[in-house]
């Protein structure tokens, strides 16, 4: 009950006012049906179809004069309550649909707004699979959620008046069927926590579905080239069938609980006849309307009991919604916005005594003692063995992740957190593995600079060695596909490396960027870079030498540690290379 009570503050915080308009119009529905129910007796009896002269009803003989009182009026009454009563029904339906949409559109941008903005570490501990099942499928049952509460508000205030309607015709045969309903409710309370169970289980299995279907697709090729597509298959056939087990678990349970309200209305109805009939000694007017009520009544209570069951298998939706936000939270950057004029770098960047360590449970550091000067307006190489900390380092530059120890200056300034968010619009990243939306070639280099003409669109191109769009059938507005799959591995880098040129950083940053790129290629490329250094500090990972060669200052990096070489003076700069990149 607790999770259902803060989901329902959630709604509540963000809904405000509407809900309570809603609210009302839930009375309001509930008033007109109990005012329908009410009225069907005492009219019959005043048209002569039913006699209920000296009961509970003949009250409303004092509203009608007698002569103008016949079938076609009591019809016509009874019709304007049901037009009435729709009417609400309809403007309920609207505000419900509204204040689902509204909540649930509120919850995912909250959420997405928290995932983006959380630090790099954040992701590193995450599974990219996990994310997008939280902002796929949990959300969508959260949606569906949503729903269920507000149908659940809207089953308790119908009952609740039905309620007082039959406590004011007969106060004995309600409390009756008040204390039925109670030990019915207390024997139900075990199965809502078995709902919520199963509930939790759909979400570690949702999650299990979308971690293998991602892991499975972004790895094809090694399943084919390998020949596992039998053995894949039979790991998420298991999965599916886990998932379908559960799944038919709780149609089992609602079926139970379905068949129980059945028969315990069968039950209580006839033990309320015969109490009526045989011990109170109910007039039949009142007796036939109680029966009216209840047969009403009763499958409101088992909705009720249907949507707290519903409510609990998908609360844990919620649950692991407010978890994300809250890790995102306790994750997430303070320099997200830039304030004030970017930086443009204009002497260096200086590593002085950095520490870092992904886990500082951990004693052994991935980076340590770190001293080394990345001068401006130079191309600065970085390399070293796989695992020797190359990605650690120039994580540290882009401001992803921070020193545990020491510091990092920017142009003699110590990097605070206001320095890094006008630093980071001047920084161009450019990964090994590049990533490129489906969308149109244009698009996708407009992306990091919006205003951009076509002409410095072509630029760009022409300075990534790209050339090869100019003879596509649609040029700019070649569609890429999913992460640019259209492209070659080759091509796709070219791109993103016009991408970046395209936006005129400060500090370029390339991944092993041409690493995809045949020799000439590769050759146009680093002769475009060596122009911008004047203009631009570039730092690039790379495993091939041409790459060292052309490069200012060689950083390498080994166990953790730093080696800085001059190409220039180094004459034994291949034999370097070789042994520390091997």
């Amino acid at each position: 009950m607790k999770e259902l009570f803060h989901f329902a503050k959630s709604l509540h915080s963000h809904t405000g006012s509407v809900l309570y308009l809603n609210l009302l119009g839930m009375v309001a529905v509930g008033f007109l049906e109990g005012i329908g129910i009410l009225l069907i007796i005492p009219m019959l009896s005043l048209i002569g179809v039913l006699d209920a002269n000296g009961t509970i009803f003949s009250w409303v003989s004092g509203f009608f004069p007698e002569e103008a009182l016949n079938l076609p009026i009591v019809l016509g009454l009874f019709l304007f309550i049901i037009i009435a009563t729709g009417l609400f029904q309809r403007q309920q339906s609207i505000w419900n649909a509204k204040i689902k949409q509204g909540f649930v559109l509120n919850l995912r941008l909250q959420t997405y707004r928290d995932l983006i903005q959380a630090n790099w570490g954040f992701f590193l501990k995450k599974r990219k699979s996990e994310l997008s099942n939280l902002m796929t499928t949990e959300l969508a049952r959260v949606s569906s959620g949503t729903n269920l509460f507000l149908q659940l508000i809207a089953s308790v205030i119908f009952t609740l008046i039905q309620l007082a309607i039959a406590f004011w015709l007969s106060f004995e045969m309600t409390a009756f069927v008040l204390c039925s309903c109670a030990i019915l409710a207390l024997f139900s309370r075990r199965l809502v926590k078995k709902a919520n169970l199963l509930g939790k289980r759909t979400t570690q299995y949702a999650h299990e579905y979308m971690g293998q279907l991602t892991d499975d697709l972004n790895g094809i090729k090694d399943i084919k080239s390998n020949q596992l597509e039998e053995k894949q298959f039979n790991r998420f056939r298991d999965l599916c069938r886990r998932l379908e087990k559960n799944t038919i678990h709780f149609a089992v349970l609602s079926a139970n609980s379905t068949f129980l309200y059945r028969i315990s209305a069968g039950a209580v109805i006839a033990a309320f006849v015969f109490l009526s009939v045989q011990v109170l000694k109910l007039p039949s007017a009142s007796i036939l309307l109680i029966i009216v009520i209840f047969a009403r009544l009763w499958p409101q209570l088992a909705k009720i009991q249907s949507s707290l069951e519903n409510m609990g298998s998908l609360l844990p939706a919620f649950q692991s919604i407010i978890e994300l936000q809250k890790e995102c939270a306790e994750a997430k950057q303070s320099f997200l916005l830039s304030k004030g004029n970017p930086i443009h770098l204009t002497r260096s960047i200086e590593f002085r005594h950095v520490d870092f360590r992904y886990n500082p449970a951990i004693e052994e550091y991935t980076l340590q003692d770190i001293n080394v000067t990345i001068p401006a307006n130079k191309m600065t190489a970085i390399a070293g063995q796989s695992g020797a900390g190359k990605s650690t380092f120039i994580d540290l530059l882009m401001g992803l992740n921070q020193p545990e120890k020491g510091e990092i200056r920017v142009d003699e300034e110590v990097m605070t957190e206001e320095m890094m968010s006008r630093l980071k619009p001047s920084i161009s990243y450019v990964p090994q593995d590049p990533f490129l939306f489906n969308d149109t070639i244009r698009n996708n280099l407009l992306l990091v600079k919006p205003e951009a003409a076509e002409e410095e669109l072509w630029e760009a191109l022409r300075a990534a060695s790209a050339n090869f769009v100019e003879a596509l059938p649609d040029q700019l507005d070649t569609r890429l596909g999913d992460r640019g799959v259209r492209l070659s591995g080759g091509e796709r880098q070219r791109i993103v490396l016009a991408r970046a040129l395209l936006r005129k950083p400060s500090l370029l940053i390339l991944d092993e960027a041409t690493s995809a790129i045949d020799t000439e290629n590769e050759k146009i490329i680093l002769e475009s870079l060596h122009r911008l250094k004047e203009q631009v500090t570039i730092v690039v990972v790379a495993h091939r030498l041409s790459a060292i060669q052309a490069a200012d200052q060689v950083i390498v990096i080994e166990k953790g540690n730093i080696q800085t070489a001059n190409t220039k003076a180094n004459e034994n700069i291949h034999a370097l290379f070789t042994a520390k990149n091997q």
